[in-house]
């Protein structure tokens, strides 16, 4: 540690009292998960952490903190270094007389949602809901299969600008509705959350940050995980009976499973578990890992390190899962697999395939406009070009804000 970093560490005296931020807690295996909700910064600490943290917030001083763990634990633990360790991490309000200075949180996304509003998200009733109904509109298709969507449902009109603008429309609105979703649950057990556009590879997202539902019970974080793919899978559901009681001749049955299809097509992207999707989360939590992707991040370029070229070029390094338990260093190489080889693909896949897509469209609607091209020849490259245009003017952007937003972090 250098000089300065020493100074900057608050002096801790014996029998100082230290004044927390409001912090949840909860088990854990053998661990406790302690956080403060309003800055969204979790750490995983030892049972003799966190009944530390339990004697400090009773209004124990240091000291006699540090004798009762003495008395439980039998180990001598450093409490004022412990306290500085949680100043830094923003869970510490005052140290004795002094304030600690605390960073700004950021402002939860729809703030007038209250919990007690939105209780009904966490009903067990309405993911037994989010089941059946499903499973009824399985059972119409099965009867009528001529009401399985497919692609050319999309193009439910020859004029393409219309069917391009409005298939962006509802896309864009089922995104939110499903971020929503999120947000609501996490808010109905009183996780602020906040959603923004983010990038995931060569992805625009919508993405909701609920990471305060750690602290909450394992049936709240799983639904709080999957309540936007109950919601997608909710709406194509409820959409089935009423396509089969329109007449598939006509312009609203058309729509409706334009619809449908567009509220099924971001469910297989929930597959890609290397982008850190909703199912990304539920794997985390179900293997019990603090950071999945970001571990088995860091044992993928452990492992390329160990090759023999770029070791003999950087030299050896542990392996940073070593000090991991059992069951996340497990996960975690074999999540390692799954990283690498979904974003090899998924790069590879970009360069082939979507990129020259891209191009192909933006290049063919700028050439289709012109005052010889007619009204609808205009209109579509027009839809062409403000629509791909726009999503990718605004991928650019958000890749540049949150890449900014990252380094002043």
């Amino acid at each position: 540690m250098s000089g300065t970093a020493a100074k900057d560490r608050p002096v801790i005296e014996p029998s100082a009292r230290i004044l927390l931020h409001d912090l949840g807690i909860r088990r854990d295996r053998d661990e406790w998960i302690v956080g403060r909700m309003a800055t969204r910064t979790f750490v995983a600490l030892p049972a003799a952490g966190a009944r530390a943290v339990e004697l400090l917030g009773r209004g124990l001083s240091v000291a006699r903190t540090a004798d009762l763990l003495r008395a439980e634990t039998g180990e001598e633990l450093d409490v004022g270094d412990f306290v500085r360790d949680l100043a830094a991490l923003g869970f510490v309000a005052r140290i004795g007389d002094h304030p600690v200075p605390d960073a700004v949180p950021e402002r939860a996304s729809l703030p007038w949602l209250r919990p007690e509003t939105v209780r009904f998200a966490l009903h067990p009733a309405l993911a037994v809901l989010a089941v059946l109904l499903p499973l009824a509109a399985a059972g119409i298709l099965l009867r009528r299969p001529d009401l399985v969507p497919c692609y050319r449902d999309l193009l439910w009109s020859p004029h393409g600008s219309l069917v391009l603008v409005t298939g962006a429309a509802v896309g864009w609105a089922l995104l939110f509705a499903h971020e929503l979703a999120h947000l609501v649950t996490a808010r109905a057990a009183g996780v602020p959350g906040r959603m923004r556009l983010g990038t995931r590879l060569q992805f625009l997202v919508m993405q909701t940050d609920i990471s305060g539902i750690e602290l909450a019970p394992r049936r709240h974080r799983l639904t709080a995980y999957l309540a936007g793919i109950a919601l997608n899978l909710s709406v194509a559901s409820a959409l089935v009976p009423v396509l089969a009681l329109t007449d598939p001749g006509t312009t609203l049955h058309r729509v409706l499973a334009a619809v449908l299809l567009l509220a099924l097509l971001p469910l297989p992207f929930q597959c890609m578990v290397f982008t850190r999707t909703d199912l990304y989360f539920v794997l985390q939590d179900v293997t019990g890992c603090r950071d999945l992707y970001g571990d088995g991040l860091a044992y993928a370029r452990h492992r390329l390190r160990r090759l023999p070229r770029v070791r003999h070029a950087a030299g050896a390094a542990a392996d940073p899962s070593a000090g991991l338990p059992a069951h996340e260093r497990r996960a975690v190489r074999l999540y390692s697999v799954v990283l690498v080889a979904g974003t090899a693909a998924c790069l590879a896949f970009m360069a082939a395939v979507t990129l020259p897509a891209d191009l192909t469209l933006l290049i063919r609607a700028a050439r289709g406009l012109g005052p010889d091209r007619g009204l609808a020849r205009n209109a579509d490259s027009a839809a062409v070009l403000i629509v791909l245009g726009g999503v990718n003017v605004l991928w650019l952007v958000t890749r540049w804000r949150n890449r900014r937003t990252r380094r002043s972090a």
